[in-house]
């Protein structure tokens, strides 16, 4: 024997299971056989989840997650900034995908749940669909408004489950999509849908642990990063949810006081909005003869939250050119005005040093001569009111 031979290894040599290779596709290969399923499996959503959770042992889910994401999202693989990149070719895209959806939270929502359960399944994917979002984000220019509409819709639904972390909001702050006012639009859509799931505190909770709670005022254009506009579209949201759903006025005064810390708003800016915000939660008759009483009822229910919020001389002034713009602006309410005024002046809403400031010098323009002849043999009444009060005080 050979004592230079080299040993020879032997035993069974292993052959991979079938099922555990996966095939090796290009992204274009990857795209088509993606696609193909989808249309197969059609608008039943149900149908969509068990063909990505079958499917995915044999497509590289890992390798080609962006493009998995750009499809179930778009329909299509995404170029960099967000085109199509077969926009003319209809055989490699699909329409049953998020974009092409209907514009209503629970169509989104059935959408989101094939995410969670891909997602679910498959765990590796969780970071790369957290990456993918911040993309999409990213190229939000490149997408139609309902496209947008749907996107924010869907972000916030997942927000709102834990499927994605708040970090995928830092997208957002890009410069052009601030500059363009996609960002601030986009950011109101989103917390609507994530509102809809959770509640006010959650989502604020969250945007606290991910440090973004100090930050939402970025998201306005720099012209726009004002107080009162942060007020208007975030507020807004959880505040209409409040009035719509006829939450104790006590409760409503705890959330808009707790808005008010959390952001640093005043009271000037809040006493606005509120006025918009109680407005807005009635459907109005459109008979002017009937709306007068239909507002003074709602009106006298809302008193005392707006009592709460106009403490200061400057809030309460604002209050009322908030009233002149209101009824200027909806022809039906132009004879109401001083009916408004006056039931806010017995409810301790308004004082008599407002009305009258406003009266003589703190007015808007808007119907000015219509308002200041209604509101004319009041404010008589009151200055003879407060002379008799001085004269009885020098009797005294």
């Amino acid at each position: 024997m050979n004592k230079h031979q080299k040993p020879v290894l032997t035993g069974q040599r292993f052959k991979t299971r079938k099922r555990d290779e996966k095939e090796k596709f290009e992204p274009t290969v990857f795209r088509d056989t993606l696609v193909q399923g989808l249309n197969e499996a059609g608008d039943d959503l149900e149908a969509v989840a068990k063909f990505l959770d079958s499917t995915g042992s044999r497509l590289d889910y890992r390798r080609y997650a962006d493009t998995l994401f750009d499809i179930l999202v778009a329909g299509s693989m995404l170029a960099p900034g967000g085109t199509r990149i077969d926009d003319g070719d209809k055989t490699k895209m699909t329409n049953h995908c998020v974009f092409s959806a209907k514009e209503d939270h629970e169509t989104i929502r059935n959408h989101a749940q094939v995410f969670n359960k891909l997602i679910r399944r498959y765990k590796y994917l969780e970071k790369a669909f957290e990456d993918a979002m911040k993309k999409l984000l990213l190229f939000l220019k490149a997408f139609t408004e309902t496209e947008q509409t749907k996107l924010a819709m869907l972000s916030g639904i997942l927000l709102g489950n834990g499927t994605l972390p708040p970090t995928i909001l830092t997208s957002l702050f890009t410069d052009n999509l601030v500059k363009e006012g996609i960002a601030a639009s986009f950011a109101v859509k989103l917390f609507k849908a994530w509102m809809a799931e959770k509640d006010a505190n959650s989502v604020t909770s969250s945007l606290r642990k991910a440090n973004l709670d100090k930050r939402l005022l970025e998201l306005f254009p720099v012209n726009r990063q004002s107080v009162d506009h942060f007020a208007k579209y975030f507020t807004d949201a959880g505040l209409k949810e409040r009035l719509s759903q006829e939450c104790p006025i006590k409760e409503v005064v705890l959330y808009v006081k707790e808005e008010m810390k959390r952001n640093d708003l005043p009271e000037t800016a809040v006493i606005g909005l509120l006025w918009t915000c109680i407005m807005n939660a009635v459907e109005w008759n459109k008979k002017e003869e009937l709306v007068a009483e239909q507002a003074l009822k709602h009106l006298k229910q809302y008193a005392p939250l707006l009592a709460v919020f106009s403490s200061q001389g400057q809030s309460e002034l604002i209050l009322l050119q908030k009233v002149q713009e209101y009824c200027y602006d909806n022809i039906h309410f132009m004879k109401a005005f001083q009916k408004i005024v006056v039931l806010f002046y017995k409810a301790d809403v308004l004082s008599e040093e407002a009305i009258l400031k406003w009266y003589k010098e703190a007015h808007v323009a808007k119907g000015k001569s219509v308002f200041l002849d209604q509101m004319k043999k009041f404010v008589e009444w009151l200055q003879n009111a407060e002379e008799e009060s001085e004269s009885e005080g020098e009797d005294n």
